[in-house]
């Protein structure tokens, strides 16, 4: 058995098992805050996997490398004082709260890559917490697509007219299709890669200004 090869996998696994709860149960505290307690008493404010994970979304994402979770219950047009608006804010807390885990968990990468010994315990937690970082890029940029139901497109609506918010709504299931199909047929895997790519140099910059004013 290669046992690189499966602590990878178990590293990929745990850093999912954050990172998507950690993303769900932010829209959910986004919410929760901006008046609407739906999410909040259907256990959704929680960073139990068991809480946000689709069986079916679970699998594509083993299988295809991409799927989704459970949506968080919303209910913007009782709730909200500002439907639009405030469905954006929620719909932003989830990439943002990823992007500020992988920040976070750069620096502890940095920390127990380069001021722990070389032992497998150690390896194993630098790794976990690698696959964190770039899980957590990975998943705030692709929710950040402006296209339903990603969070980018509840981001990105708020600027459009009345009408053409709800005329584009009305399609978002087979937007939704549309967009596995390109997935699939690997169109997105470069703009994706780039942008990732991008967000990873700018949290690297990021610690090092950390680093900075901690040492210097």
């Amino acid at each position: 058995m290669d046992w690189e090869l499966l602590a990878a996998y178990v590293a990929r696994a745990i850093a999912l098992l954050v990172a998507i709860p950690f993303h769900e149960s932010a829209h959910a505290w986004a919410s929760y805050r901006l008046g609407d307690p739906t999410a909040k008493n259907a256990g959704r404010l929680s960073l139990n996997p068991l809480r946000h994970f689709d069986p079916l979304g679970a699998l594509c994402m083993i299988v295809a490398g991409f799927g989704w979770a459970r949506p968080v219950p919303v209910a913007a047009a009782t709730r909200f004082r500002h439907p639009r608006r405030d469905m954006a804010l929620s719909a932003a807390a989830g990439p943002v709260s990823n992007i500020i885990l992988a920040f976070f968990c750069m620096i502890l990468y940095k920390l127990v890559y380069y001021l722990t010994p070389e032992i497998p315990f150690w390896n194993f937690a630098a790794a976990v917490l690698f696959q964190l970082v770039w899980t957590n890029i990975t998943l705030a940029v692709f929710n950040l697509l402006p296209v339903p139901p990603l969070d980018g497109s509840r981001i990105v609506t708020v600027f459009l007219p009345q009408k053409a918010y709800f005329g584009l709504m009305r399609y978002e299931r087979y937007i939704m299709f549309a967009l596995f199909a390109v997935l699939m047929l690997g169109w997105l895997n470069t703009p994706l890669r780039i942008v990732d790519n991008a967000v990873w140099a700018f949290l690297v910059g990021a610690t090092r200004f950390v680093e900075w004013i901690l040492f210097r």
